[in-house]
């Protein structure tokens, strides 16, 4: 139930407000007076506040910067009089997210209360998206000396160069986003816009379009303005993943951009300014890429103000137990799991001996994996082989070449082996019906 202030010193439109918005499934709170507003609000927070211009006590187009200011969440419906245009444009300045004009109708209150509701729980729901996302971006406390060395060099970036560029080289999945994450909120916070580009998945038709914006009209289908991903990260950060799979033409532009901090949306004439720091990662070889001509030698120079070399994560191995236990809390939490298995010495030794072609993202599958296999309270990961001495690139021992059904067979009975002999569990992970288990068994004919 969202709760509401309704703040009108008319009593007789108020009750019958009041009745209306509860039978649409609001909770609603009714003050007469400016000085009625304030006390409610001090003892209660809102979701909603619908709120009279024309009060005993004062105007509420006044009263609400001071309201937004206590309560800068809370959705403000502003009442003005009939055609008062200058009084609505004001409100919305002043951070209203609609108006009503007088003399209200309750229809129209309605419409106005569940789009505003319809905002609240969007908003509710893109903050718990970030605050998921923000986890799963965090980094586990390292251990390792290299790793420590890597965070504290960017601690000193964001200390002392807030816009200068940072390029992070490093294999796929050994962390580069989550280190770019680290960096911008070192440097800017929680509040600042952190917005992330996959160079390599841009549309070529419309890259520049994606990151720069066009105007209306600029193309056939370019039916309004457009924001790029540029501007929308004003005042944050830009982080250009796989920064090495950008066209020519795109690097041409963001080295112009980097270069001045200005920029043109497409089919613009008008030069636009974004004030961000560009964090660039790639598992590519770039000095190859200059020397091929594939990727520009200035953009190289002008992204290379910081390089940072991200250690794959058999580099780092004194960091897998607590970042093993670390991410494993994570995962089970995302599950919904109230009790964290602990990670078994066994299982353990078998982190150190693999040697993580995916680095720290496949660490987390292996154990996103680990808790749906496994239900002991340890994880043993039994089923992990280490890649060497013929370990195929399932981490399943490959050895002579045999007949298809033996395979299965032998597959089969060592999922059943790692799931304690339980045939339903089994047949159920490995994604068959039981009868078809029992058959790659050999249990039936």
């Amino acid at each position: 139930m969202l709760s509401t202030l309704l703040v009108d010193d008319d009593r007789a439109f108020s009750t019958l407000a009041a009745a209306t918005l509860q039978r649409e499934g609001f909770g609603v709170v009714v003050a007469h007076s400016l000085h009625g507003a304030r006390a409610e609000l001090a003892q209660k927070s809102f979701d909603l506040v619908v709120l009279d211009r024309r009060l005993p006590d004062g105007d509420g187009l006044h009263f609400l910067p001071e309201l937004k200011a206590s309560a800068p969440n809370v959705v403000v419906v502003m009442v003005t009089a009939h055609q008062d245009l200058e009084s609505a444009v004001e409100a919305m300045r002043l951070g209203a997210a609609d108006y009503l004009a007088k003399p209200i109708e309750l229809p129209d209150l309605v419409i106005k209360a569940r789009r505003a509701a319809a905002d609240i729980r969007l908003r509710a729901r893109l903050q718990h998206a970030e605050g998921t996302l923000s986890t799963r971006r965090s980094l586990v406390p390292p251990t390792s000396r290299v790793m420590r060395d890597v965070l504290d060099m960017l601690d000193r970036i964001a200390s002392s160069s807030p816009r200068s560029p940072v390029l992070l080289l490093g294999e796929t999945g050994s962390g580069k986003e989550a280190l770019a994450w680290h960096l911008h909120q070192r440097t800017f916070g929680d509040a600042a816009p952190f917005i992330q580009v996959n160079c390599a998945a841009l549309p070529e038709a419309m890259a520049e379009s994606e990151l720069f914006g066009h105007e209306k009209g600029a193309f056939t289908d370019a039916r309004a303005l457009k924001r790029g991903l540029v501007e929308l990260a004003h005042q944050g950060t830009l982080f250009l993943d796989e920064v090495g799979e950008l066209s020519a033409a795109l690097q041409a532009k963001v080295l112009t951009f980097l270069d001045a901090g200005r920029f043109r949306r497409l089919g613009g004439e008008r030069e636009e300014v974004s004030q961000v720091r560009v964090v660039a990662a790639t598992n590519r070889d770039l000095e190859r890429q200059v020397r091929d001509g594939e990727f520009r030698e200035d953009l190289w120079f002008r992204l290379s103000v910081f390089k940072l070399a991200v250690p794959a994560l058999r580099e780092r191995l004194d960091d897998l137990p607590s970042l093993a236990q670390g991410l494993l809390a994570r995962v089970a939490q995302e599950q919904g799991r109230r009790v964290v298995p602990a990670l078994a010495a066994a299982g353990l030794e078998r982190l150190r001996r693999y040697d993580f072609p995916g680095n720290v993202r496949e660490l987390r599958n292996l154990l996103e994996r680990a808790l749906v296999l496994e239900t002991g309270p340890e994880l043993t990961l039994s089923w992990l082989q280490s890649r060497d001495a013929g370990a195929g690139p399932s981490g399943f021992v490959s050895r002579e070449v045999e007949p298809l059904d033996a395979l299965e067979r032998r597959y089969a009975q060592w999922a059943l082996e790692q799931l304690g002999g339980k045939k339903l569990e089994t047949a159920k992970a490995l994604g068959v019906s039981p009868p078809t288990f029992r058959k790659l068994l050999g249990d039936e004919p």
